[in-house]
């Protein structure tokens, strides 16, 4: 089974990446407004974006597969109560994307609906990379814990952070499907201002900004706490350090990708940047699936001043 979920893994980063591709090249409409067929035809006309948007369908479908025969087997062969939830999420978030893709080229849709095909994506790679280290020596760490003691408050946080890092994707999702980049030239300066004029592209290009600099800080503030109370070969200490490493290197990517407008290398640019976000968003996950399973630090000093 472990085999079955690396490739259902790395099935969905593919699904992940390709979609990016699609929508910075414009191919979404590349077989017209024919599902599952391409312009109606089986094996569609070349073009560039029929062959973008009609590979994109193959490899979804492949997966979907790949990741139906890995149901079948952790329900069948597994023990273990988590796997069969990670796998299920995993089925359950790739049949939504699905849906929405197919209902995005049939019936055109908002940018706000639109978004969500990319984070419901994200959603199935997360659950994948949840289902894959069930089965590596990460498995126990999120299904008994390692020792760590966390305080309440950290742990709440994990999760919040969590949840606003899926906010902070969506408009990102968001910002591409309404093609608001161009709305902030310049980096780390919006058209030339701190500040600038919050309407239209400019305004949503520059809240996501925003929102990815509080998501920054947010994770160099907790990785602080959990430095203080977790070891430093916890898995805990481990993954929020590289979820904080991974933020940086998201921000600049964002950087890159403003920089980067108008040149060759901007859809390079681009899929680095969604390739980031999604092992950031997988690391922070298994932070707060571990932190479900840490003890708390204060019942620990607690206990430890009742001793004699």
């Amino acid at each position: 089974m472990k085999a079955w979920s690396l490739a259902s893994m790395l099935g969905m980063f593919l699904i992940l990446v390709m979609g990016a591709l699609v929508t910075k090249t414009e191919s979404g409409r590349g077989c017209g407004d024919d599902w599952p067929l391409c312009n109606g035809k089986f094996v569609p006309a070349y073009t560039i974006e029929s062959f973008i948007e009609y590979s994109h369908r193959f490899v979804v479908g492949v997966v979907g597969l790949i990741l139906l025969a890995t149901t079948i087997l952790v329900f069948l062969y597994s023990r273990r109560k988590d796997a069969k939830w990670y796998v299920g999420g995993a089925m359950f978030f790739t049949v939504l994307q699905a849906i929405l893709g197919a209902m995005a080229v049939v019936w055109p849709q908002s940018s706000a609906i639109l978004a969500l095909h990319f984070g419901f994506s994200l959603m199935s790679f997360a659950f994948t990379l949840l289902l894959y280290l069930v089965f590596t020596k990460f498995g126990d760490a999120m299904n008994k814990g390692d020792g760590t003691r966390l305080s309440g408050g950290v742990r709440f946080s994990v999760w919040a952070i969590l949840v606003y890092s899926y906010v902070v994707v969506y408009l990102g999702a968001f910002v591409r499907h309404t093609e608001a980049m161009g709305g902030c030239i310049g980096w780390p300066l919006c058209n030339g201002q701190v500040i600038p004029e919050l309407s239209g592209p400019t305004g949503i290009a520059f809240i996501h900004r925003v929102g990815a600099a509080v998501l920054g800080i947010a994770l160099l503030v907790l990785f602080m706490f959990v430095r203080g109370q977790a070891s430093r070969d916890s898995g805990m200490y481990q993954s929020i350090r590289l979820a904080f490493y991974l933020v940086i290197l998201q921000i600049l990517s964002g950087g890159f990708v403003t920089l980067a407008i108008g040149y060759d290398i901007y859809l390079l640019a681009s899929l680095l940047h969604a390739m980031l976000i999604s092992f950031l968003f997988g690391v922070l996950c298994y932070s707060a699936i571990a932190s479900l399973h840490t003890k708390g630090a204060q019942a620990q000093a607690y206990a430890a001043r009742r001793l004699p």
